[in-house]
């Protein structure tokens, strides 16, 4: 039996289109689903962290679940000699069950981070921001992964 989740997309795109961002949004899917083993059964407002040795705690919050889509967050939180912790990348992603699609809806706007500052820069309109933070969820995506995240 052939397991759809397991296909990589491949099609050819034109980078900034929206059938581009489409199939970006089908890889985040396959991703995440490596990445939170029970993707199709999260429960609202339930927190999860992974732990790795090679990289920072992974914290996962569901905001919200429907029938159809989970609304959640994803982050890693610094210390930045403030007070309090400072999430970055902060990503809001909303999982399309039905579809087998993730899209990043929403991320932090001032990063932290050099690279992140350049993409978002370059990226300012509404389609450039989506292919800005779902680019990045995919890459950060492929990073957890090889750094062994899991959300058993």
């Amino acid at each position: 039996m052939l397991v759809d989740s397991l296909i990589v997309p491949e099609c050819i795109y034109r980078p900034g289109s929206f059938s581009g961002l489409m199939t970006v949004y089908e890889s985040n899917f396959i991703k995440l689903a490596r990445l939170v083993a029970d993707l199709d059964d999260l429960s609202a407002e339930s927190l999860r962290i992974s732990r790795s040795p090679r990289d920072l705690d992974l914290h996962a919050e569901v905001q919200q679940r429907e029938p159809y889509t989970t609304t959640l967050k994803l982050t890693y939180w610094f210390e930045d000699g403030r007070p309090e912790l400072v999430p970055d990348p902060d990503l809001v992603l909303r999982v399309y069950h039905d579809a087998r699609l993730v899209e990043a809806v929403a991320g932090r706007e001032d990063h932290r981070h050099a690279k992140l500052r350049e993409i978002a820069l370059r990226h300012s309109l509404e389609l450039g921001r989506r292919w800005r933070n779902n680019i990045m969820l995919n890459k950060w995506l492929d990073y957890l992964l090889e750094m062994g995240h899991a959300f058993p």
